[in-house]
């Protein structure tokens, strides 16, 4: 198969697909190899945005999916009904940058951190699909080890976790004791 080929392929995959597929995926179904994948998803990237298409290959680790461009919200939005989408709590929102910033971490570890049961908040993470079981603790009761998932990069928009600030840029008023709990273990 020749590049245009590949491309074509590749831009059907990630359309049928709709999930992010690892560049390992698409190494595996077209039978190319990984380096020459993402060297052709980094050109579709570029293409795409010279071009100001419709839509966009969004990249999450390694993983890449089709997207529409945000600027069309607007248009797209008068299409959709809206489903009730509640927003994160503020105890589920420090949950999750806990555990963004901690993990591999158990819900007892986070419950130290936040010094409050954090069931709930953990409950409402897993179902928005924005953490997910990594493994478990080799200890009595076997804990569940906590971690982000692919669509946590996806609803921040980041492409990794090496683009989250520093944990000492934030301003901790009330708290200052937070960054030394975050990073004690």
């Amino acid at each position: 198969m020749n590049k245009h080929e590949l491309k074509s392929a590749i831009e059907a995959i990630l359309f049928a697909w709709s999930d992010p597929l690892s560049a390992k995926d698409l190494s595996n179904v077209l039978d190319i190899e990984i380096k020459e994948v993402k060297q052709i998803l980094k050109e579709m990237i570029d293409e795409f945005n010279y071009e100001h298409r419709g839509i966009q290959i969004i990249q999450m680790n390694n993983h890449y999916q089709m997207s529409t461009r945000p600027e069309h919200y607007e248009y797209l939005k008068k299409l959709f009904i809206p489903k009730q989408n509640r927003s994160l709590t503020q105890a589920a929102l420090e949950t999750l940058a806990i555990i963004t910033y901690k993990q591999p971490i158990t819900k007892t570890e986070v419950e130290q951190i936040r010094g409050v049961k954090c069931d709930r908040a953990v409950k409402t993470l897993l179902e928005k699909d924005l953490i997910e079981e990594k493994g478990r603790l080799e200890k009595t009761g076997r804990p569940i080890l906590y971690g982000t998932t692919i669509n946590f990069l996806k609803v921040f928009n980041i492409k990794s976790l090496q683009e989250l600030p520093d944990i000492e840029d934030f301003n901790f008023s009330n708290d200052e004791d937070i960054t030394k709990d975050i990073y004690d273990k």
